[in-house]
């Protein structure tokens, strides 16, 4: 059955985004961010314990070291160093969730490292580098450098479908600075065209191939509870 999953504990210091206590009861997966693109020691162990809660598994989202940026704008890294700064942030929630008696999930990189992994061997590699480490499935999009490196590698690969989110016409997906509201009962339909036809419609009108082992709501969505809600009703009910 599809799941779905949400990136979130993405506040920092004083300064929330996104209602985690809103969507957490919604979803199967939680990636939670590591701290640097977003999230704080503090944060990082609410959420975990959030997600405890509402027996919701939890998966580690790392990114590239942009705080100002909120990890969605490239940068030049090596293997070596990527894999380091991962190594670095996965470990930090690693140690929350065994505080808490909670099993790491899988990996799942965040925003720009996500889309650059896709692409770029280099990236795809140093993300199959860390999983062979912390030995957990990695999350990613089908028919990119995600699936074939991470398989080759003998990785477990989860695919998702962005239910909040654009695909151009090479079915690549838009990744935003900042998310826009999005329509929840035409993310839900999205969904489910993914998930029975294995297709969605681009920014050009184009039908472009996508897989659906997970959907993905982004916690900075505006109105990402609704949408969760929407995609979630849509799920089960086609289960």
């Amino acid at each position: 059955m599809t799941i779905i999953n949400c990136d979130m504990g993405e506040g920092f210091g004083l300064y929330r985004i996104g209602d985690d206590e809103g969507l957490m009861p919604l979803i199967d997966v939680a990636n939670v961010a590591c701290g640097f693109h977003a999230s704080d020691f503090n944060h990082m162990r609410r959420t975990v314990q959030l997600a405890k809660r509402c027996g919701v598994k939890v998966g580690a989202h790392p990114s590239l070291p942009d705080l100002q940026g909120f990890g969605r704008r490239e940068m030049k890294i090596g293997r070596e160093e990527l894999v380091n700064c991962m190594i670095y942030q996965i470990g930090a929630l690693k140690g929350f969730l065994q505080a808490e008696g909670v099993e790491l999930n899988h990996i799942k990189p965040h925003g720009s490292l996500y889309g650059m992994a896709a692409r770029m061997e280099d990236v795809a590699h140093a993300m199959a580098d860390v999983a062979d480490i912390f030995r957990v499935p990695l999350y990613g999009m089908a028919g990119t450098l995600h699936e074939t490196v991470y398989t080759a590698r003998g990785h477990a690969f989860v695919s998702e479908f962005y239910a909040d989110l654009d695909y151009n016409d090479q079915g690549g997906l838009i990744i935003t600075r900042e998310h826009a509201a999005t329509d929840p009962a035409a993310a839900a339909a999205a969904c489910l065209r993914a998930m029975r036809e294995g297709v969605v419609r681009s920014v050009g009108g184009v039908d472009v191939a996508v897989r659906a082992d997970a959907i993905c709501v982004h916690s900075d969505t505006p109105n990402a509870v609704q949408v969760a809600q929407a995609v979630r009703s849509a799920v089960k009910a086609a289960a």
